[in-house]
């Protein structure tokens, strides 16, 4: 039986039972629909959301803020930019933040930061100046850009952290236990197994597939608005990664597709994965361009439904 595993990506989201089913929705409303009941495709949701967020969004309230959600404008939880614990975590914070151009104190966009366009989607810029043409107040852009500092730190880091009273995590050991228990779960299926990440879900299903030895292998991984061409983000997946050989050849059995929007403001940094992630120093991985319509095109339902992702995944599952 075909199996999908979902992780989701940045900021808080509704309980896992509901943001699954809303996952599962998104592809049935697809270009190219996907019906996974009927085609008797399974799935689960690695959910991670509560390791850094103290309550989940209220039951529907995604839906009805797709476009804004992941930048935090329907959730009053506020987030503070991480603190350095040693010299070489405060110059990746400080690195980090002028990639994104913020205030790496404050988490508040810098002024006078324009964004120069480079190719097919990429930018010189940083995502804080791709942010200035969306339409929302500042203090929800500056959420959005501290939700994405803090996240991100907190997984590579495996910052140890305390979201409600009572629950204390290490991050990434937390999050890793959980990708892999799916992944594994997934694995005893027949098959195929793919796993469909987005956002900062695509940096922690790279580094399980990658780096944790445990991690059962894949058929394939689909990434969506990735941050993995990041600089500071692929710092820390070393030494397993390097461009060179930077494909999860030990776990990914078939294809890597890495889907982008040339807007999505977390991925545009650098949307090309294919020559960071080689094989032996071959390109394997195959880089898609799916545009979406709107100005929040990072949103999970926009890849899901666009023609790009989902006559591929249908492909993929042998559908």
């Amino acid at each position: 039986m075909a199996h999908l595993t979902f992780i989701h990506g940045i900021s808080n989201k509704p309980a896992a039972e509901e943001l699954h089913r809303i996952w599962r929705g998104a592809l049935l409303r697809a270009a190219s629909p996907l019906d996974l009941d009927a085609e008797g495709v399974t799935s689960e949701m690695v959910y991670w959301a509560d390791v850094l967020y103290a309550e989940p969004m209220r039951e529907g309230e995604l839906e009805s803020a797709s476009e804004n959600l992941e930048m935090g404008a329907h959730d009053t939880e506020k987030v503070d930019i991480p603190e350095a614990g040693d010299p070489l975590e405060r110059a990746w914070i400080e690195s980090m933040s002028d990639r994104m151009g913020v205030d790496s104190k404050t988490g508040e966009a810098l002024e006078d930061d324009e964004t120069r366009l480079e190719g097919d989607g990429a930018s010189a810029g940083t995502v804080a100046s791709d942010l200035e043409w969306i339409p929302l107040p500042g203090f929800v852009k500056d959420e959005f850009l501290k939700r994405f500092l803090r996240d991100v730190h907190h997984y590579l880091f495996n910052s140890e952290f305390t979201p409600r009273p009572g629950e204390t995590f290490l991050v990434q050991d937390e999050i890793r236990k959980r990708f892999v228990a799916a992944v594994n779960r997934g694995a005893a299926k027949s098959g195929p197994h793919i796993v469909v990440s987005h956002s900062m879900g695509t940096i922690i299903a790279y580094d399980c597939l990658k780096r944790v030895a445990d991690c059962s292998g894949i058929d394939a991984l689909i990434t969506l608005g990735s941050p993995l061409g990041i600089d500071e983000v692929q710092a820390k997946l070393k030494p397993e990664w390097s461009r060179k050989d930077g494909f999860p050849s030990s776990k990914v059995a078939g294809e890597w597709l890495n889907v982008f929007d040339p807007m999505d403001v977390v991925s545009r940094l650098d949307p090309h994965l294919a020559s960071d992630y080689r094989k032996n120093g071959a390109t394997v991985v195959e880089d898609q361009r799916q545009n979406h319509d709107g100005w929040w095109t990072h949103s999970l339902d926009k890849y899901f439904r666009g023609q790009v992702v989902s006559s591929r995944l249908k492909s993929m599952l042998g559908i």
